[in-house]
């Protein structure tokens, strides 16, 4: 018998070492296979003890530094969160430690099983890039903008949006948009157009977004988001050459409903364009705020900014002094960005005062900053630029405040647009 399946079978009943059947297994099928998997995005599969035992010690570093799963948010708690538990991360360490023993395979829960098609079923409505797009072996990352024809003749209430890469090794994230003004119609000839940052157009309507690992978009129930008849279906798509010249044709699947929406979600979008960052600061922040003139529920959260940034904090000050924390992110990383939806509603009075914070680090000792040595950094859509973003979707708890709401939006709108809605710290 080869020297690893007998230490294997030794580990197997040894007390206190946790096992791959036992114990990795689960944690492995509900964090990580969605990725590494065969086909995923992930660079190797984990689904078998052959997979996992032989870079168990790998897992062991990159879970213990919170490298993986890809989860940026410290607290509070978001839905489908891919967080390893303090437990769970000790589980893995141990386990590697231990030889990574297989444990009884026969006992192990089964690999879980991933569809074909599309995961919610057949769709109402599916749409795809044009053409096919070459992505180069080598190279910078590139931000491309492709309209997928649709046909669209009136409009639909829209309850789930899935979204799947053509070659999932080289797309890093998409995000789904609805164009009205037929500005992308222009602009994509044929092979899509470059947009970093933005989709090139205004209003810019997002539908939905994939990133590895994610699941279909799915609105609350009665909730559904419309998409406008005529409207021309935008996927912006984030490519990481891998060093192999491939295409790829992302294509999307739109699931219909006849319910109306009872509510209707608001953007409170919070940021600042006053981003001037000298080089080597390494505590550049950046705020912003606006006060609730209605009470609200907040259901989600969105936060977006370039390579340098590296602390994103949000939170509401209650009219009693109370502080609760809407988002905190210690690492950002560009790479991993999404938007995240709330476990539970969070609850804000009027007269709450929400704030964003983002913190900026142009100095040298940051792994993530594109320039070397640091050069000056100021707001703008390129990749060496930055931006300060923070959207936080909410509904009105009497849905008659709407109006109130959107009207003290708009006015926040018009004194940014005028330079005071915007501060820099």
């Amino acid at each position: 018998m080869p020297l690893a399946s007998l230490l294997a079978a030794f580990f197997a009943v040894t007390p206190g070492i946790p096992t791959f059947s036992h114990d990795v297994a689960p944690i492995l099928y509900r964090q990580c296979a969605a990725c590494h998997r065969p086909g995923g995005v992930a660079p190797f599969s984990l689904l078998t003890y052959q997979d996992a035992s032989k870079r168990a010690q790998l897992i062991a570093t990159i879970t213990s530094k919170r490298v993986m799963p890809p989860w940026l948010p410290t607290v509070p708690h978001f839905r489908d969160e891919r967080r390893l538990s303090d437990a769970e991360i000790a589980t893995l360490s141990k386990w590697a430690a231990g030889g990574a023993p297989a444990g009884i395979l026969s006992t192990a829960p089964p690999p879980p099983r991933f569809p074909d098609g599309w995961q919610l079923g057949k769709p109402d409505l599916e749409a795809k890039m044009a053409v096919d797009f070459a992505v180069p072996a080598e190279g910078n990352d590139l931000y491309r903008c492709f309209v997928a024809p649709a046909d669209i003749v009136q409009d639909h209430w829209v309850r789930a949006v899935d979204m799947r890469p053509g070659n999932p090794q080289v797309v890093h994230h998409a995000i789904l948009f609805q164009d009205i003004s037929g500005t992308a119609r222009k602009r994509d000839t044929g092979s899509g157009y470059d947009c970093f940052g933005t989709p090139g157009f205004l209003p810019a309507r997002g539908l939905s977004g994939w990133t590895p690992g994610s699941l279909p978009y799915q609105a609350p129930s009665d909730m559904p988001e419309l998409l406008h008849g005529h409207a021309d279906l935008v996927l912006q798509v984030h490519y990481h050459p891998n060093g192999r010249a491939v295409t790829d044709r992302t294509a999307v699947a739109l699931y219909f409903t006849n319910r109306k929406p009872t509510r209707q979600a608001q953007d409170i979008p919070l940021g600042s364009n006053r981003i001037d960052i000298p080089p080597g600061d390494h505590a550049y922040k950046v705020t912003d705020h606006f006060t609730l003139p209605v009470d609200v529920d907040a259901i989600g959260i969105n936060p977006h900014a370039h390579y340098i940034c590296k602390e994103m904090y949000g939170y509401a000050v209650l009219p009693n002094g109370t502080r609760r924390t809407l988002l905190r992110i210690s690492d950002w990383n560009f790479n991993w960005q999404q938007q995240y939806m709330y476990a539970t509603p969070i609850r804000l009075p009027e007269g709450t005062d929400i704030i964003m914070e983002f913190t900026y680090d142009n100095s040298a000792r940051n792994p993530r900053n594109p320039s070397h040595p640091p050069k000056r950094v100021v707001w703008g859509p390129s990749s060496t630029d930055e931006m300060a973003g923070l959207h936080i979707a909410v509904v009105p708890v009497d849905p008659d405040d709407a109006d109130d709401l959107s009207s003290a939006l708009w006015g926040k709108m018009i004194r940014a647009t005028q330079g005071g809605g915007l501060r820099k710290q």
